[in-house]
């Protein structure tokens, strides 16, 4: 008998470790709520079980998982109306593992979903616009247009509060 091509459980749990919060946050930047969010990241899982691509690297795994956990973010919010929460309503969340909110984050996750992504990428996650471009398959211009449109946005909401390195 042939050795399987399937991921073993353990595989997927190591996958699982090391990726679950950041697929959590691009999810709930999306999502706007605990419940949901937690069933997008359910969802970006079982796609990574049922469609088992193959990774060149833990990056190309990790980019993976951003892009298919925000398709099934779009996916799911092209189907139902959705009402913006913030998770701050949510003392349960306020642990030490959870999402730690600022008045930056909490800007970031109220721009308009073009800008929010390519922002979380690259000051969240530490992606260079030339990653997020592949991730997003989007033009690298297109990329850094979004980036500083982003930035202007953010400067124009938060004033003083936004310091740019």
């Amino acid at each position: 008998m042939s050795k399987s091509l399937l991921r073993t459980d353990k595989e997927i749990e190591e996958i699982y470790e090391r990726h679950r919060m950041t697929v959590y946050r691009v999810c709930f930047a999306y999502m706007k709520n605990p419940a949901d969010t937690e069933d997008a990241v359910q969802e970006t899982f079982i796609r990574l079980i049922d469609k088992n691509p193959k990774f060149e690297s833990e990056e190309h795994e990790k980019a993976w998982l951003i892009r298919t956990a925000t398709n099934v973010c779009k996916d799911e919010l092209k189907h139902w109306r959705r009402k913006n929460e913030n998770i701050d309503d949510y003392p349960e969340l306020q642990t030490e593992d959870a999402i730690k909110t600022d008045d930056v984050f909490q800007a970031v996750m109220e721009l308009p979903d073009k800008y929010k992504t390519v922002i979380y990428l690259y000051y969240y996650e530490g992606y260079d616009s030339a990653e997020i471009a592949g991730v997003l398959k989007k033009p690298k211009s297109t990329v850094r247009n979004h980036l500083h449109e982003a930035r202007n946005l953010l400067k124009e909401r938060l004033g003083e509060c936004f310091y740019e390195e």
